[in-house]
């Protein structure tokens, strides 16, 4: 009978001691058609299992409502991993921080009201067990005592950093066992002595997240657990970007060399990440624990991570340097050195049409009316943009005022720009003048993430949630208009038209003969790509890099479309297809 277990000292898979060395492979960052290519490489590289994290918000998109298909086809992932003779980790939350939009929690449920997220609140308890009782069973199917390759599961995820709810805790595993998993269950959290006291539960097997000083950080683990294993669940071989940041990137060696020391620790080891994948669409969430002003800072579209495995799927440095550290632990493994993936420039694609976004509102939303500006959460909505609009008296010179943005507005006066209020601007006022009569006052709203990590995480309503004010008189009586864009198909186009500082859609086509990767230059100041209406995800022009990741299967052999949302000015009337990323 298959078996995992954990017992004197070792992790043993029907009944050896088994080291495992794992790599991070998130199924909804990578293209389904594009699983194997990244499976079959992590196991070149000599790792014996994949990791992945379960995102619930993608999941249970709706309360009840539940998706588990295309990109989201967990268990066909599953597969994948089982194909390719290698284990799994799995990591389903329902809180899973990852730099994912709200953690990982559905936006809906940040608007139940009572919640209380990440404890013993019945509300959230009874949101997180209709999610794990859908999950869970389809698991079950998969787990290595049934014949799947799913060795160990984790229970919420850096709890300790969070929170010290040891009977929420408690409830997560049971939900696990209810469900029937039989392999071992495990908690990760940093290697800090409040974050182990306040994250591991008995019962569980206990695991350490960190990037460097692995002697020291096991040592801090084995005062709470001395008869070990040590198991490092997130080793940070590299670091993700913000907006506005310079990309990060850590040596080869100096990777490779706490690699070494994890390994010659006796230790179990999953890279976090193996590769990392894209943030498509509004997925990308952001940091910020609200302790000092101006500390929002959402997370960029690409997830490269500066990981082994790049964010299109070549082999970087630290691959070679990696694989070479881990022939000394694991010499029979099957190495082997990946083939680059094929790119293709495309070169200059024209705009032919556009659609300016304030003619578009009732196609693309159905209005409605509030006294003051709902948040995004209290209308149903989770992602993208949202829309205000109501009618100034007049005449008057005066300034605009915004008590808090989340996460930044741009303000037209009778449909012409009026400036932006970011987040983080420690100056929340605009100058208006108004004449005899009034003004027509437009307000968009863009949610650039919520907060991934930390206590504001399920307290990052989107909108305008202290409304906005003449000075300090607020406005009342508003018309709005959710923008999701999840239907681009919507928009009626007239002729190409370049607009400064209004927001638009721009359509172009091109011609493909041979489908492969490319990278799209950032075509504007800031905005939304869609190719072939998937939404590839956002660009801002402040950095880092310049380019969006565009994998071949988004591409169609034959006539291919392109929706570039800019709010502000485009480059020129041409879009630029390149085969040379641009990160930093």
């Amino acid at each position: 009978m298959a078996e995992v277990i954990i017992s004197e000292g070792a992790i043993r898979i029907d009944g050896a001691p088994t080291r495992i060395i794992s790599g991070t492979i998130h199924y909804f960052r990578v293209c389904r058609e594009q699983w194997a290519d990244r499976i079959a490489k992590a196991k070149m590289m000599g790792l014996n299992a994949i990791e992945t994290y379960v995102c619930h918000n993608l999941h249970e998109p709706e309360p009840g409502k539940f998706d588990f298909s295309g990109m989201l086809d967990l268990e066909a992932f599953l597969d994948e991993v089982k194909r390719a003779g290698l284990y799994a980790i799995v990591r389903p939350g329902p809180y899973i921080c990852a730099e994912w939009e709200n953690g990982g929690l559905p936006a809906w449920l940040c608007a139940q009201p009572g919640v209380e997220f990440r404890c013993m609140n019945s509300v959230f308890l009874a949101a997180i067990d209709r999610y794990l009782d859908e999950l869970l069973p389809r698991l079950k199917k998969h787990l290595y005592t049934a014949g799947g390759p799913i060795v160990m599961m984790q229970i919420e995820n850096e709890y300790g950093s969070y929170g010290n709810d040891k009977p929420y805790l408690e409830h997560t595993r049971k939900a696990f066992l209810r469900n029937g998993i039989d392999v071992p269950l495990f908690t990760s959290d940093g290697p800090e002595d409040w974050m182990i006291q306040g994250g591991t539960l008995p019962g569980c097997f206990q695991t350490l997240n960190f990037g460097s000083r692995a002697v020291e950080s096991f040592a801090n683990g084995r005062k709470y657990r001395p008869e070990g294993p040590d198991f490092c669940m997130e080793f940070w071989n590299g670091w993700f970007d913000h907006w506005g940041e310079v990309h990060h990137t850590r040596e080869a060696l100096d990777a490779a060399a706490e690699l070494d020391a994890i390994l010659r620790n006796g230790a179990s080891v999953n890279f976090y990440v193996f590769c990392g994948g894209t943030n498509f669409g509004f997925t990308a969430g952001a940091n910020g624990n609200g302790d000092k002003p101006g500390d929002y800072a959402p997370t960029v579209t690409s997830y490269d991570y500066d990981a082994p495995l790049s964010e299109w799927g070549d082999p970087t440095p630290k691959f070679f340097a990696f694989q070479e550290v881990i022939r000394r632990y694991r010499p029979d493994a099957a190495f082997g050195t990946p083939e680059p993936v094929r790119k293709a420039a495309f070169g200059e694609v024209a705009l032919t049409a556009s659609a300016p976004l304030l003619g578009e509102l009732d196609r693309l939303a159905e209005k409605h009316e509030a006294v003051r500006p709902p948040t995004m959460e209290a209308c149903g909505q989770s992602y993208g943009f949202i829309h205000y609009r109501t009618k100034l008296s007049g005449p008057f010179r005066d300034r605009l005022y915004f008590p808090e943005v989340h996460d930044r507005v741009t303000a037209y006066v009778d449909g012409a720009y009026l400036g932006v209020v970011g987040r983080n601007d420690a100056d929340r006022f605009l100058p208006i003048e108004t004449k005899s009569g009034g003004a027509t006052l437009d307000l968009l709203v863009e949610n650039q993430g919520r907060i991934n990590y930390g206590p504001l995480v399920g307290r990052d309503p989107k909108g305008l949630p202290l409304g906005v004010g003449i000075c300090w008189q607020m406005l009342s009586h508003f018309e709005v208009w959710n923008l999701p864009l999840d239907n681009i198909e919507l928009v009626r186009y007239g002729a190409f038209a370049e607009t400064e500082n209004l927001p638009a859609f721009h359509r172009g086509e091109f011609e493909v003969d041979s489908p492969a990767d490319t990278f799209l230059e950032f075509p504007g100041v800031k905005g939304v790509v869609w190719i072939n209406g998937f939404n590839l995800g956002r660009y801002w022009n402040i950095g880092p890099g310049n380019t969006l990741y565009v994998p071949a299967p988004v591409l169609k052999k034959g006539r291919n479309e392109i929706v570039v949302f800019e709010l502000h000015k485009l480059k020129k009337s041409t879009v630029c297809f390149t085969d040379r990323p641009q990160l930093g």
